[in-house]
């Protein structure tokens, strides 16, 4: 049976071509990028002109581009970094409550350290208020970090705005971009914010390597110690092979761009009108004028959102609930919960991710298995008369 993948926002497939850039680094070219012989001038070469091109992409100077490990290092190196250096006592982080638990979570750190941490709400499409940040920032503010667009429901975050009023106030303004880097035009100017985070494995790079962008001026800690690679943010021997891989996923991303986000919006869209026209009752999540293309996050109430799940991979199809961060959590969503939908409702979500490799046909088939499977689920559930 063929494998249908549809969970493009948890990981995608190493792109051919990526692969095949980084392989000479993992063979003839292996020298250490740090050291001072022949041997290792080629990686350092690759090493500068990654960073070049992510430079690029972003729309930045390279020596405003530092590699990391992942999205989430790059979060909180960010985070704590830019704490770390505050002057007097600790003050105020504004957040959201749909960020990423990569940020949720520090900022969780950071209020066991003193830091008050204000989680702003979102609308039931998952925007944050542009007028809400105005309000809720303080004097004391030292940090606002607000993702750019949503790991679950896909919902693209009015960052122009409300990067303007941040600055305006000289607060150092994050976001985590790592579901949306790759996938729409991400400029870092454009958006006003001095720290940026992202991640390979989002856009056909490899796992394990990620991006932080650094505005000039941004005071930032490093959170970790030893050599002074990356400008001393990111201790340790650069994953050269994986840092040409990011570059070269990300180049090709951008430059496929158009295309790829038209072809994505068309196949969302008869993928989740069709879901609409075939089964009843059913909920579309996320804000629909302002969304990553490729996302389609559906509640089925009353039925449990694992189940479709699991009798999708049956049918050949790979869909998730939601982060693959979060699959060992029990309870509902906690992006849904803050767009106002009832725990049952939010319990019986299903993200379909597309991506670069996904063609009609697979469209097709996820149309002609999900009511059969919803019907049977809604028949075996307590909550469920077969319709809602």
């Amino acid at each position: 049976m063929k494998m249908i993948y549809m969970d493009h926002n948890a990981t995608t497939p190493t792109d051919p071509r990526v692969l095949e850039a980084m392989l000479p680094y993992f063979r003839e070219q292996f020298g250490n990028p740090s050291s001072p012989y022949s041997l290792a001038h080629d990686p350092r070469r690759a090493l500068d002109a990654a960073r070049q091109a992510v430079a690029d992409c972003l729309g930045c100077a390279p020596e405003h581009v530092v590699f990391t490990g992942c999205g989430s290092e790059s979060d909180n190196i960010a985070i704590q970094g830019v704490c770390a250096l505050c002057d007097g006592p600790p003050g105020h982080i504004l957040t959201s409550a749909i960020e990423h638990h990569a940020v949720l979570h520090t900022c969780e750190r950071m209020e066991r350290c003193g830091w008050d941490v204000t989680y702003l709400g979102v609308d039931a499409g998952g925007l944050v208020s542009v007028a809400d940040v105005e309000a809720a920032l303080r004097p004391d503010t030292r940090l606002v970090t607000l993702m750019h667009a949503n790991n679950e429901v896909g919902t693209v975050q009015p960052l122009e705005e409300i990067g303007e009023i941040v600055r305006a106030r000289g607060i150092p303004f994050h976001t985590d971009a790592v579901q949306a880097v790759g996938k729409i035009p991400v400029n870092v100017d454009a958006l006003g914010v001095d720290l940026l985070s992202l991640s390979a494995h989002k856009f056909h790079g490899p796992k394990g390597v990620g991006a932080l962008y650094v505005r000039p001026g941004t005071r930032v800690e490093a959170i970790a110690f030893g050599g002074q690679q990356e400008q001393g943010l990111r201790p340790g021997t650069e994953n050269v092979p994986g840092i040409v891989g990011l570059a070269t996923a990300l180049s090709i991303a951008v430059e496929e761009m158009p295309e790829t986000m038209a072809r994505l919006r068309s196949m969302t869209s008869r993928l989740t009108s069709g879901v609409i026209e075939r089964i009843d009752g059913v909920i579309v999540n996320g804000d629909e004028a302002h969304r990553i293309p490729g996302t389609s996050n559906i509640s089925f109430p009353g039925i449990e959102g694992e189940s479709i799940v699991l009798g999708l991979d049956m049918e050949g199809v790979a869909v998730s609930t939601g982060s693959a961060c979060t699959t060992d959590e029990v309870g509902p969503s906690h992006v849904l919960r803050a767009m106002g939908l009832a725990p049952n409702v939010a319990q019986g979500s299903v993200r379909f991710g597309l991506g670069r490799r996904t063609v009609d046909e697979d469209v097709d088939h996820v149309l002609a298995v999900l009511p059969g499977i919803v019907e049977r689920l809604r028949a075996m559930s307590p909550f469920s008369s077969g319709s809602v």
